[in-house]
């Protein structure tokens, strides 16, 4: 029994500092029993999240309007001025709406840059209740805005408020501001909160075009509370194609800031589940834990001088915060690692603790876990889409038992890493150590050249090089000393395990394997001391067992994990025929009303559909009655050539109360656009995907006017795809209401009256 003490000990100091790993990660709300008006209350921020969050409210929905005079009503009642911006913009992505910005500013005592708080209030279309994205913003900034002018009413710098719009559908609402407005030149720094979930930590991310470490550096000086951040997610950050509306500062005025958002719950984002009840409270409350001492420092301290050229590394630790160090660090610290190694390799020899066949047969183990675990992470999201053909209806690519996966694939990685370390028992610690820090050396130095965000995985290397020397000169270590060389690297890489999985979608699963598997070989000088790593195998299998069979349970449609669904009625006006289409793979109750037979799919819908975020194409189709909708009236206004150039406008006119508008084209050059006076950039126009020429995202019923230039002799068509998101409630039609466990999908066009028609220019 006293034997068995230490392993039991150190395996619950490895369970304990895993889960404050994530502990530290975020505050724990409280519902207020005291109000204190001079600070951040979370309680009077979800009055906002609730008010706002009442109905779907996307540009041109009638609850939009709504939400947008509460906001102003809001910041009036703080004593503030307020102003509403309006315009048109096609943004970047061929996307064009009205935007109405909400504008306030707070007056400070110099005349030095401005600090600018930024969320958005539209919703998603169609179903999105906002409560995350971005209610949770927008409520942040409120609440925020209330405590800091009770306790700092007369702060160094001005500070702007811009509640923007239309950032769903194309960052309209910030290209507005930024192109159009006069304040744009008084703005130094941008905080931008947003969502991409319903839950969990909120993320760090800035935005700079240059270096980040006078960025950085103020950051660790204004110390957040619960600050998540590190330079890895920042550089992969930097090369996915995410756009806030942050974004379109930096790129097209060079103003540098800081994004806040959460990821967790992802399967919530865009859908009617983005309610008030689902919004995690601690994470409204790591929110505002970030606004407080963020707005109290910038707005004290000169805006001016946030430029750098120069990056560091960082990353968040718990108990130290924030560790920042220079990008001119990584490789001197990668060589002090090599030579340590070096150091401690012609050590152990000396003393004859390490040989080299015992050092060979250190990397089968090594090559026998990494292998299987990856191959098994890589395969297990197409194989639990086999077993659940369902899952390919989320389009997050996290399901709603999501978690329990990355548990149980957590479990079964370590499982195999038990497992080969048990076949290998015979061999000495200290020779066993040899090949996962050869690998790691490895890994850290492939980093330190093509991932420096990442170059801190090198910190917990070091921890394992110090239990390297201190089993090379120990028989017996210390079980207690080696736990304590092991905190480091369950402290600042566990939460990567779950991050990549819910941050990109469950094909992400090998990142789980691969990591868990990583740590484990920082483990490794305590790990080799148990005994019992047969026993360790079986239990982590088990629990694997375990969490795969809970999961199985939780992969039924309920009410709180509702299935997807989608419902359109198609009318071809040219060759009048109608159908039912769905982008169901496997069709709910609900769809199967209307879509009855599988295996009939029209290819010509299939092909080119109206654009949804993930390309998603229609996946049956059936025949429809046809109905009286009221299509567009198309008129060609102007023809006519000018040399080599064909000019064209035509003008498009809803007679019905539509909700977007695309236009798609042949594979016809496009030389010169513009809708409603809008011009579409030349960039977008050469590199335009699927055709896609222009969506209209309509507020009012407004016409689309469309002015083209095109090459003498091309023979350009036009397909015009006119949608109003009212199926369910239109005269025409007796769709009966989803059952509650099914919701809208989100991501495409749905719940929809679509109409194609084709416009020829021979």
């Amino acid at each position: 029994m006293i034997k068995k003490t230490p392993t039991i000990l150190t395996l619950l100091v490895v369970v304990l500092a895993v889960y404050w790993s994530f502990r530290a990660l975020l505050p724990q709300y409280n519902a207020d029993n005291t109000i204190v008006e001079t600070e951040f209350s979370t309680d009077r921020a979800l009055v906002h999240v609730k008010e706002i969050s009442k109905e779907p409210h996307a540009v041109g929905f009638p609850a939009h309007a709504k939400v947008r005079s509460y906001i102003v009503a809001e910041l009036q009642k703080l004593g503030l001025e307020t102003s509403i911006q309006e315009g048109y913009t096609a943004g970047d992505w061929g996307n064009l709406s009205k935007a109405e910005n909400i504008l306030a500013r707070i007056k400070g005592k110099e005349s030095g840059k401005a600090l600018l708080l930024l969320s958005h209030y539209d919703s998603n279309p169609h179903s999105s209740l906002g409560a995350s994205d971005a209610g949770s913003g927008v409520a942040t900034i409120l609440e925020g805005i209330r405590a800091f002018l009770k306790t700092n009413p007369n702060s160094k710098n001005d500070i702007i408020i811009l509640i923007s719009d239309a950032e769903e559908l194309g960052l309209n609402g910030a290209d507005l501001f930024v192109d159009e407005h006069e304040w744009l030149k008084d703005v130094g720094l941008v905080l931008n909160f947003e969502a991409r979930g319903s839950g969990g930590p909120s993320y760090m991310l800035m935005e700079t075009n240059r270096g980040n470490s006078r960025l950085i550096s103020e950051f660790i000086t204004a110390n957040p509370e619960f600050p998540v951040a590190n330079s890895l997610a920042y550089s992969i950050y930097k090369m996915l194609p995410n756009d806030t509306d942050l974004t379109v500062f930096r790129e097209d005025a060079d103003i540098e800031g800081f994004n806040f958002a959460f990821i967790d719950d992802h399967f919530d984002y865009h859908t009617a589940n983005d309610n008030y009840e689902r919004l995690d409270r601690n994470t409204l409350a790591h929110q505002g834990s970030y606004l407080m001492p963020l707005l109290n420092h910038f707005s004290n301290i000169d805006l001016g001088n946030l430029k750098s050229l120069n990056d560091n590394v960082y990353f968040d630790v718990p108990f130290f915060k924030m560790v920042s160090y220079p990008f001119t660090w990584i490789m001197p610290m990668l060589i002090l690692a090599v030579l340590l190694f070096i150091i401690l390799l012609i050590a152990g020899f000396k003393k004859k603790v390490l040989n080299g066949k015992d050092i060979l047969k250190g990397f089968i183990p090594v090559v026998f876990s990494l292998g299987i675990n990856c191959i098994v992470g890589f395969y297990s999201w197409s194989i639990l889409k086999w077993l659940y053909p369902s899952y390919k209806d989320i389009l997050h690519g996290f399901t709603y038992n999501g978690h329990a996966y990355i548990i149980a694939f957590t479990l079964f990685s370590l499982g195999t890493c038990f497992y080969a370390y048990h076949r290998f028992k015979v061999v000495k610690t200290s020779n066993l150590l040899v090949a996962p820090l050869f690998l790691w050396l490895i890994i850290c130095g492939l980093l330190a050249v093509y991932l420096k965000g990442a170059a801190f995985f090198i910190v917990p290397l070091f921890s394992f090089l110090v239990a390297l020397y201190v089993h090379i000169n120990q028989k017996n270590p210390n079980p207690f000393l080696l736990v304590f060389l092991g905190i480091p690297a369950l402290f600042i890489l566990s939460p990567f395990v779950k991050m990549f999985p819910v941050g990109l979608g469950l094909k992400m699963m090998v990142a789980t394997t691969l990591l868990t598997t990583l740590i484990f070989f920082l483990l490794l000088p305590l790990i080799t001391k148990y005994r019992q790593k047969a026993a360790l195998a079986f239990l982590s299998f088990l629990l694997f067992a375990g969490f795969m069979a809970s999961a199985h349970m939780q992969s039924n449609f309920t009410k709180e994990s509702p299935k997807p669904t989608s419902l359109l009625y198609v009318l071809n006006v040219d060759e009048e025929k109608a159908m039912w289409a769905t982008y169901e793979n496997v069709l709910s109750d609900w769809t199967s009303q209307y879509i009855t037979n599988k295996n009939y799919v029209d290819s010509t819908l299939t092909k080119n559909t109206i654009s949804s975020k993930y390309g998603s194409n229609f996946t049956y189709t059936n025949k429809a009655p046809l109905k009286e909708v009221p299509t567009p009236n198309i008129d060609i206004q102007f023809d006519t050539v000018i040399g080599s150039i064909r000019q064209l406008r035509v003008c498009i006119t809803p007679n019905r109360a539509i909700n977007r508008l695309e236009i798609f084209t042949n594979e016809v050059a496009i030389l010169k656009a513009d809708v409603n006076g809008i011009e579409l950039s030349e960039y977008y126009l050469k590199n335009r995907g699927n055709g896609k020429l222009i969506t209209h995202y309509i507020s009012d019923i407004v016409y689309t006017e469309l002015n083209l230039e095109i090459p003498l002799g091309a023979k350009l068509e036009l397909t015009v795809y006119e949608a109003s998101n009212d199926l369910l409630s239109n005269a025409l039609f007796t769709i009966p209401e989803r059952k509650e466990n099914e919701i809208p999908m989100p991501f495409i066009l749905n719940d929809a009256i679509l109409t194609i028609q084709k416009v020829k220019f021979d």
